[in-house]
């Protein structure tokens, strides 16, 4: 039985003075008013109201009931206006979670301008890196992972891109292109440090174009658990490590780095925006989303402009 529902029910009974009255009133048939009520008297082990053939009283049970029912579903009625209201208005505080690579990359670059689209939202932005974040925690956490993800989590993707090789043009102009990945076995190549395994240390390829792909045993001249770094040691010509478009786009777009070995990809990965819960998104949150997809698509399309390779 709905405890909520029986209650509502014999509120109604005892505001109308009658089942029949209630019935009409709540648009049921008066069997099931009735027959809530009754369920309602057996699981408080008392009788509420007291049954004639014209109509119903209420007990000394029903009377002191009645007087805190109406004040527990008044006070369910005004939460959820309240929570209804917060989905609404265009202020308020938005938690947001963040490895530190997409909250230097994705988010920070974000602020300013949604900061002018809505100044009475305020962002509070926390950074860390979990193996399992605590979304129920953030009104949204961003993740971004590869293509094998699966996680029973409620997430909107924000977009899908490839993870490819970079350089400066300085290393290059200094250690020369290579034209096949097999070339990659004479360059300084910087990495991300694996979490797994031996095989995991080699570097897959694809080409974005067809099914083909080559397993190399690369060995790097770093390996880094921070992609920052990597980032800053190849912009200073130290040598090709891979990166997403969303990293690298303003440096593709500035051609402090060019990409390497087009059509060859690294990987695709997917950028998740997750959620706590997909009931009373509050409108603060949905415009967030929005501004943010707009800004990392349009980052990524401004990127792949400026990069004939790309």
């Amino acid at each position: 039985m709905d405890r909520l529902t029986s209650m509502r029910v014999f509120l109604r009974v005892a505001d109308e003075g009658g089942f029949a009255a209630a019935a009409r009133a709540l648009d049921m048939s008066p069997a099931v008013v009735t027959r809530l009520v009754a369920d309602l008297e057996e699981h408080l082990g008392t009788r509420l109201l007291q049954r004639t053939t014209r109509r119903q009283s209420l007990t000394d049970a029903g009377e002191a009931y009645l007087e805190r029912v109406r004040h527990i579903l008044q006070d369910l009625d005004d939460a959820h206006s309240l929570v209804s209201s917060h989905t609404q208005e265009l202020s308020g505080t938005l938690r947001v979670l963040a490895p530190p690579v997409l909250a230097t990359h994705v988010l920070a670059p974000m602020v300013a301008s949604f900061h002018q689209r809505y100044p009475q939202i305020q962002l509070d932005i926390e950074v860390a890196s979990h193996r399992e974040p605590p979304i129920e925690a953030f009104d949204i956490t961003l993740m971004g992972t590869d293509e094998g993800y699966d996680a029973n989590i409620i997430a909107r993707k924000v977009n899908t891109t490839e993870a490819f090789l970079v350089a400066s043009p300085a290393y290059l102009a200094r250690r020369g292109t290579p034209a096949t990945p097999q070339d990659l076995l004479q360059h300084d190549c910087l990495r991300i440090k694996p979490d797994m395994g031996p095989r995991s240390r080699m570097l897959r390829l694809f080409r974005s174009d067809c099914d083909d792909e080559v397993l190399l045993d690369v060995r790097p001249v770093l390996w880094a658990n921070h992609t920052d770094t990597l980032m800053r040691a190849a912009l200073d010509g130290a040598g090709i490590t891979g990166t997403t478009v969303e990293l690298a786009a303003p440096h593709l777009a500035s051609g402090a780095l060019v990409r390497v070995l087009a059509p060859w990809i690294t990987g695709r990965f997917t950028l998740y925006a997750a959620l706590p819960s997909r009931k009373f998104l509050p409108q603060r949150t949905q415009v967030f989303l929005d501004h943010l997809t707009e800004r990392t698509r349009e980052r990524v399309a401004e990127a792949l402009a400026g990069c004939s390779v790309c």
